[in-house]
């Protein structure tokens, strides 16, 4: 009755409610002396029970199931992106994988703050040092926890953050 496949649950629910009547009316039976069942009959009617009582529990497992993936993908993250180091001429991209966008600064520090909605929240980020070399380090925060933090040093360095 907890099934991984759906449709087993879903057959579950008349087969148990079939079992139910079945069981009560076979105890009907014994009651008028036209059957001898009775220690079948009772349980037929505890297992019926103890299966209803599953099938109910899981609609409300499998609800708070689809609640608590549905709030997830709904929520906003506070994805924080910045870029420290020594470097000069720094060549920058970072936001969402399919929609990155891009920036050149001529000295760090850098920081941009974007909201991301979805199930993947953090984005990436790609710094890449200019010809006179220096240091870049990268580093993803998502709603205040560092997710991803990268350094890398020398003429055209790049130092890449993955968050999630």
């Amino acid at each position: 009755m907890l099934s991984p496949i759906p449709l087993i649950g879903v057959v579950a629910w008349p087969l148990v409610v079939l079992g139910l009547i079945f069981s009560a009316v076979g105890l009907a039976r014994v009651s008028k002396g036209k059957a001898s069942n009775k220690g079948l009959s009772i349980a037929g009617v505890v297992a019926s029970v103890l299966g209803l009582g599953v099938c109910i529990t899981w609609v409300f497992i499998f609800n708070a199931a689809v609640d608590e993936v549905q709030q997830e993908v709904e929520r906003v993250a506070k994805v924080d992106y910045e870029v420290t180091g020594d470097a000069t001429d720094v060549e920058i991209l970072y936001g969402e994988v399919l929609d990155p966008k891009s920036e050149t600064v001529p000295a760090l520090p850098w920081t941009k703050q974007v909201e991301n909605k979805g199930v993947f929240k953090g984005g990436t980020l790609t710094v890449t040092a200019g010809e006179n070399g220096g240091t870049v380090t990268c580093k993803i925060t998502v709603d205040g926890a560092v997710v991803s933090t990268k350094t890398a040093s020398g003429a055209f360095a790049t130092a890449a953050c993955t968050g999630a």
